[in-house]
């Protein structure tokens, strides 16, 4: 994670902040995350019965790309000098545009839209998370994602 001075927070508004590595969103992973959820509809379980539909084949659920986030965060999110906690504090938008089919890649663009001091030493950052699918022209989601500081 970069790591900046609050101070310079207002001048990264609108800034790429990172882009983090690829993560490989194979089958086993879409196992356990339905397993996980009890999410187990076909379209992402069933290699068989999925092959019949539009997408040629099982693809990721929405919410395991967005849970990806987390992970995306530690390589292309930043951190103000002095932090002692970091909390997800939710989401303005969620957009899912693109099936992630399985076996892809995917990664997460990170831009600061917005960092507010809501109280001396609390900060509100807003970032919007681009996940991109690896060889496609559109992304898998697009996220205004919300995540509080505390430093002192």
């Amino acid at each position: 994670m970069k790591s900046v001075k609050s101070s310079e927070l207002s001048g990264l508004i609108g800034s790429e902040i990172g882009v983090s590595d690829w993560i490989k969103v194979d089958q086993d992973r879409i196992n356990v995350f339905a397993d996980v959820t009890e999410d187990h509809q076909f379209i992402h379980v069933n290699e068989e019965a999925a092959k019949m539909t539009p997408f040629g084949g099982t693809i990721a659920h929405g919410f395991l790309t967005l849970s990806l986030l987390s992970k995306f965060s530690e390589g292309a999110g930043l951190v103000i000098e002095g932090v002692k906690m970091g909390v997800n504090y939710g989401f303005e938008k969620v957009r899912f545009l693109a099936p992630v089919p399985s076996g892809s890649n995917v990664r997460g663009k990170f831009v600061l839209k917005d960092a507010v001091e809501k109280k001396p030493g609390q900060f509100l950052l807003t970032y919007e998370v681009t996940v991109e699918i690896e060889g496609a022209e559109k992304p898998a989601l697009i996220a205004d994602w919300l995540g509080m500081q505390f430093i002192g």
